[in-house]
């Protein structure tokens, strides 16, 4: 019975996609399916997915995270403005993690993280990196806020 329950019960509601004008599906389906494996209930949004659709599906399945992929370079540019977007949604303490290709040539990567930090984002991870990592990091902020609120 304890087993059928924690089964039932999700870690967490995870929204996922990929912002903006990015088509590239891959890395956005594979973190989907290793969030699912580790418990969490996902909402896919696949490509192309705005801000707005982001929002709208974080309020409409009570998301704790939002995890945003990127491929294409522009996620700097397409997540300005976002957090403050969650804020008028009533989206206060959602957590929101970027990842993949998120800026345009080589750049130092302390600054891309600045940069993302500066905005709202929660958590921002550079290309290459494992979903387990992102997985592991969403499990600590969860226990964190709840250990707050508590």
């Amino acid at each position: 019975m304890a087993e059928e329950n924690r089964e039932s019960t999700p870690k967490g509601r995870v929204v996922t996609g990929v912002i903006g004008a990015d088509v590239h599906v891959v890395g956005n389906r594979l973190l989907a399916m290793a969030l699912e494996r580790a418990g969490f209930k996902v909402v896919n949004l696949g490509v192309l997915v705005s801000q707005e659709e982001f929002i709208n599906a974080a309020v409409e399945s009570n998301a704790d995270a939002l995890f945003i992929s990127s491929l294409y370079g522009h996620a700097e540019l397409d997540c300005q403005g976002l957090r403050e977007k969650c804020i008028e949604a009533g989206l206060d303490d959602i957590l929101i993690y970027v990842g993949g290709n998120v800026a345009l040539g080589k750049q130092d990567w302390a600054e891309v993280e600045k940069r993302f930090l500066a905005m709202g984002i929660d958590r921002v991870f550079p290309p290459r990196t494992p979903p387990k990592v992102g997985i592991e990091l969403l499990e600590k902020d969860l226990a964190a806020r709840k250990r707050s609120k508590a």
